[in-house]
């Protein structure tokens, strides 16, 4: 009779000593111990026979954690008891040895290149020691030879050694990207031999090692990074062993434990001598600056993605040239940013040097950069989300004195709209252009800020006064007697006008301060304020503007021609004046549309082509509607679309649809896109490809910061229909 048992793990995924995580790959040695390759909790995991706890050998929650796997997929066990691991997700082979795991394929990035390879999945050893692996990413099976002379042990000729000490003054970083922060010494290896070398650092604290190539940057440890290691307990504490080519390389020593103080040494072994030197400088504060974001600092669009948020603006005064680092100390998320030159609120990229969002430093700022004498830099202090106030400090340290002051950037008093989404207009401005940056959606008008409690307040005064002003000038002129000449008639035609003016004013006032606040008007709403109020309103101001000016006509040759003045002939002018002004001033308007916009209007009354119409919804309603995981969703581009006649056939239309660009200067370039572009759909493509969003997949939509509706209009010119 068969017996069946669990060997390792409860059916249940977890991460205990006793449960696996989508176990990948297993090996059982002579003693009937399992090995297994715990995928999802990136570890190896040991089960002595019998025990249905495992021990963590390999991974960074084993006792001593010499290694890092990401989702390792296979492993097997060697006579000396020495482990190779399949490493998938960093597109690498590891074994252990006696002084710890070391990289032995793929140690340099996942790649197609020979001794690359691209996560692989699985692997085996022949009877001569070779290993054959299969590099799933790269559609093939690897063999890599063994070959004795590289398997020796690296030789122990002390070539150099290195001295210091961790203390208060050296920098601090987050190993781990983690909420502790660790005392680290930078030190610069320069090897002009290619070989193996071996690193062994140990010292009256507990050190921790880490080598990276080209450069060390303490705000993403994860970068460039090549090995560490770490061996409590042992005299050598920890040993890095690795095969280092003619190059440049850092050697980033830090503690085990957090903020640890002492002395240390480093010993280099290999077989050409090594050259160490000492990287960055230790904390020299030469400037603290305290300040605090209020309610009455300024507000910008943060990296033209996040609106209202207070800043600070700090001109740095560099009086020797170096090496600096600027830190923030707060109790808010505090964004950093660096400008050469000037630093405009409206153009948040332009002259940007350096930009740090607190990431792997507690949320707070850290700048390390080369400043130099006689150059204007400007620092802005802002933070992560909107309307966010409180305290804050700067910190600067260098290798000399340097200081802080305020400094205000130059504006344009003729600037228009949100920031990143602005245009210049020298004169002019709208209803629109006056409210929109200051009214605030979805917030009822009792909330909103004073100035537009003020504006309201304001406008209704005005109202009121004009509605008596209007009354009373209707009740003057309306008599016989001020209707003698043409001149009073224009002054009752004006009172009227007047009235129905103010009247619309107040109508145009309500709708965008009502439209503007509740977030969910229709677009057929808004679509018919602009078409009807609009044009009335202005209707109504050029008939008063017109009838005053008749006024001033009439006065004027009163005054020249005297008592040959014909009143009969006057008044009966101003009769026909008043009956055909509003048709000439609606003529005048109507002509100066642009033949752009009426076949824009054309657009919503073709009915003859359904399916290009209905093409064109449901890309609307997928791009524009449906965008579920994209919160917080504004409109960013000003579009026109319409069909045009083609030549004299009775049926032939050409299809367009304009899309403005949306910064407007003076640079008004367009792209034509033709449909018909090789392999793809004309509209599609035009969204996707080179447009203001990208989808990394049906569920994850990103900005396009190449998009062409940053840099010129774009006018999609589809094939005739007919």
């Amino acid at each position: 009779m068969n017996s069946y048992r669990v060997a390792a793990g409860t059916g249940i995924r977890g991460s205990a000593s006793d449960q696996l995580g989508g176990p990948r790959g297993i090996f059982v040695d002579v003693n009937l111990d399992l090995y297994v390759a715990d995928f999802h909790n990136d570890r190896v995991q040991l089960f002595q026979s019998g025990e249905s706890n495992g021990i963590t050998v390999a991974g960074t929650t084993s006792e001593y954690p010499t290694i890092t796997l990401n989702y390792p997929t296979g492993i097997i066990l060697d006579a000396e008891k020495y482990l190779f691991i399949v490493d998938s997700d960093n597109d690498r082979i590891v074994g252990s040895g006696s002084s710890g795991f070391r990289c032995l394929v793929g140690c340099y990035g996942k790649g197609s290149e020979s001794n690359q390879l691209f996560f692989p999945s699985s692997f085996s050893f022949d009877g001569l020691g070779n290993i054959f692996v299969i590099d799933s990413g790269n559609e093939r099976i690897q063999k890599f030879k063994y070959i004795k002379r590289y398997c020796v042990d690296t030789p122990s000729i002390f070539h150099s050694i290195y001295y210091s000490s961790l203390t208060g003054n050296n920098q601090i970083y987050y190993r781990d990207c983690k909420k502790q922060n660790f005392y680290y010494e930078s030190i610069q290896l320069k090897i002009i031999e290619s070989g193996y070398y071996s690193f062994r650092g140990s010292g009256e604290i507990d050190p921790y090692g880490f080598i990276y190539k080209n450069k060390f940057n303490p705000l993403d440890p994860s970068e460039n990074l090549l090995d560490q290691d770490y061996d409590k307990g042992s005299n050598v504490q920890f040993k890095l062993n690795i095969y280092l080519n003619v190059n440049t390389y850092v050697l980033v020593m830090t503690t085990f434990d957090l903020k640890e103080t002492g002395e240390f040494s480093i010993g280099v072994l290999g077989g050409n001598k090594v050259t160490l030197e000492r990287l960055g400088t230790t904390v020299n504060i030469q400037q603290k600056y305290s300040s605090k974001l209020t309610e009455d600092s300024p507000t910008y669009y943060r990296d033209c993605q996040v609106p209202q948020c207070h800043y600070e603006i700090l001109q740095i005064h560099v009086n020797t040239t170096g090496l600096y680092v600027l830190w923030s100390e707060s109790n808010i998320y505090a964004y950093g940013y660096i400008y050469q030159n000037d630093f405009n609120p409206l153009k948040p990229s332009e002259n940007l040097l350096l930009s740090h969002d607190g990431e792997c430093n507690d949320e707070q700022f850290k700048l390390i950069i080369d400043l130099e004498i006689n150059t204007r830099y400007i620092l802005v202090v802002t933070t992560r989300d909107p309307k966010t106030i409180g305290d804050f400090s700067v910190m600067i340290s260098g290798p000399n004195n340097i200081s802080l002051s305020s400094f205000s950037p130059k504006e344009s008093s003729c600037v228009i709209g949100d920031q990143c989404n602005f245009y210049i207009k020298g004169i002019g401005l709208t209803l629109d252009d006056i409210l929109r940056d200051k009214l605030q959606p979805n917030i009822v008008l009792n909330n909103q800020s004073f100035s537009i409690k003020l504006s309201a307040a304001l406008t209704i005064i005005m109202f009121v006064a004009g509605l008596i002003n209007s009354i009373l000038s209707f009740i003057t002129f309306q008599n016989k007697d001020s209707q003698q000449v043409g001149c009073g008639m224009y002054l009752l035609a004006s009172s009227i006008t007047s009235l129905l003016t103010i009247s619309m004013f107040i109508i145009k006032f309500w709708f965008v301060v009502l439209t503007h606040i509740n977030g969910s008007t229709s677009l057929s709403v808004l679509r018919g304020g602009c078409a009807s109020i609009e044009p009335i309103l202005k209707l109504f101001l050029y008939l008063d503007g017109w009838l005053n000016a008749c006024v001033a006509v009439e006065r004027a040759l009163l005054i020249f021609k005297g008592v040959k003045f014909d009143k009969k002939k006057s008044r009966s002018i101003a009769r026909q004046t008043i009956l055909i002004l509003p048709f000439c001033i609606l003529g005048c308007d109507i002509n100066v549309q642009d033949n752009f916009d009426r076949a824009a209007a054309h657009f919503s009354a073709v009915h003859d082509h359904v399916d290009t119409l209905e093409y064109l919804i449901n890309a609307s309603d997928f791009y524009v509607q449906n965008l579920p995981f994209l919160p917080d969703a504004e409109s960013i581009i000003r579009m026109h679309a319409g069909y045009l006649p083609v030549g004299s056939k009775t049926n032939g239309e050409l299809f367009f649809w304009h899309f403005a660009k949306k910064f407007i200067d003076d640079k008004p370039r367009t792209i034509i896109w033709l449909n018909g572009g090789p392999g793809q759909s004309s509209l599609i493509g035009a969204w996707t490809e080179i447009g203001p969003f990208r989808f990394l997949d049906k569920n994850t939509i990103v900005t396009n910061n190449g998009s062409w509706h940053l840099y010129a209009n774009l006018l999609f010119i589809d094939q005739p229909i007919g």
